[in-house]
């Protein structure tokens, strides 16, 4: 069959999105199916996406740190995306990537073409965009497209059925399947590299993942374990007043912010970290959320610490009776530095990382998470007679 993936995100763009649609698009095509991706035009330098898949890019605007964030952005993409949409030869069916302005793009060209179309509600935008925008007008608006967008789709797919739950709650009774999600260890995978005093967040923060608790953390760690350093690698908001915070506290040299780094960079990285850090702030409206950033970790073999509410901690208690994971705590500075401690006072081996490593290949592939949305997607393009709404 012909499948289009249609995503203003792709690799070789660094991001968790881009690794899974390109496993997903890796998947489709190891199936037989003919693939393309209507995407952005990539940064100057980043590299080649295809690995057998047709990608066709288009320009777009992207804010001040390269990315396309943002509604004028979002516009840039979404409004030529339905010309190509519109008059690209028909497939059996579309595999759409937020945001919900996307989505809903999607949605009236493929009731238009009468195309099955499948959407991935891996996250609920519109509960994030509450947490950053004090316009009310704003939220009711995306509520409203991305409601419209799921609403829409012949199926969903997401990463948890916490997920699942909210999309319930919003009215959204579309068929779902929770596909989980995974690392991609075609790339992410343990490297025997020299040990660092490093600890390591690598990723977006915002005001929904309260990373900047990290500064006060780490700040109470060094009292005790001086010669640290802690390297925030990605983008977000309030770097600012982080980096103000740690200049503050004394330990700016100690605190590092670097772009973000492909995934084939960040993966010896993490292997030479003590841990990696993650965050959920609680009360966001966020809680659902599973924090995907410590499969990735896990994969590198690189333990993870992270505080905070949601499905992220149970699932590493879980694990840690299996392998050394690392540890969940709660959202507190105060018991993050005990963790940083506890990881810096008996740092796992290079074969108890390669252990982790390997279970994490073994039970959180992204691979296996992307033959199970490329099935999904198959059966949506199959089924005789199918339409969307």
């Amino acid at each position: 069959m012909r499948i289009i993936i249609a995503t203003r995100i792709y690799r070789p763009e660094p991001s968790a999105a881009s690794f899974f649609l390109g496993s997903v698009a890796d998947a489709l095509t190891a199936g037989g199916h003919e693939v393309e991706v209507l995407t952005a035009k990539p940064l100057p330098g980043q590299g080649e996406a295809s690995r057998g898949e047709r990608v066709k890019t288009f320009p777009v605007l992207r804010d001040t740190n390269g990315y396309v964030r943002g509604y004028v952005q979002y516009m840039s993409f979404d409004i030529p995306l339905a010309f190509r949409l519109l008059f690209s030869r028909r497939p059996a069916a579309v595999f759409v990537e937020p945001p919900p302005t996307t989505g809903a793009v999607v949605r009236v060209v493929c009731a238009l073409r009468r195309i099955p179309y499948v959407y991935d509600a891996a996250d609920i935008w519109s509960d994030a965009a509450a947490q950053a925008t004090s316009s009310g007008v704003v939220v009711k608006i995306l509520r409203w497209l991305e409601k419209f967008a799921m609403r829409g789709a012949a199926e969903l797919v997401t990463i948890s059925h916490g997920v699942v739950d909210r999309v319930r709650q919003l009215g959204v009774t579309t068929p779902i399947d929770v596909t989980g999600f995974g690392a991609d260890t075609s790339v992410f995978g343990y490297r025997e590299v020299p040990q660092e005093k490093l600890f390591i967040y690598a990723g977006t923060y915002t005001g929904l993942h309260g990373a900047d608790i990290l500064i006060e953390a780490f700040a109470q760690f060094s009292e005790t374990h001086p010669g640290y350093r802690l390297r925030f690698i990605g983008n977000g908001t309030g770097q600012d007043a982080m980096v103000s915070r740690a200049r503050e506290l004394g330990i700016a040299a100690a605190v590092e912010f670097a772009d973000p780094v492909p995934a084939a960079e960040l993966s010896p990285q993490l292997s030479s970290a003590v841990a990696s850090l993650a965050t959920l702030k609680p009360g966001g409206g966020y809680e659902y959320a599973f924090t995907s950033k410590a499969y990735s970790s896990l994969a590198a073999g690189c333990p993870v610490i992270f505080a905070g509410p949601g499905p992220t901690a149970p699932f590493m208690t879980e694990a840690a009776t299996q392998v050394p994971v690392g540890a969940a705590v709660t959202y507190d500075a105060e018991a993050i530095a005990v963790a940083m401690r506890a990881a810096a006072d008996a740092p796992l081996s290079a074969a108890e990382r390669h252990r982790v490593a390997v279970w994490t290949a073994e039970h959180h592939s992204m691979r296996a998470v992307a033959e199970r949305v490329a099935a999904r997607i198959a059966a949506v393009g199959s089924r005789p007679g199918s339409r969307t709404a």
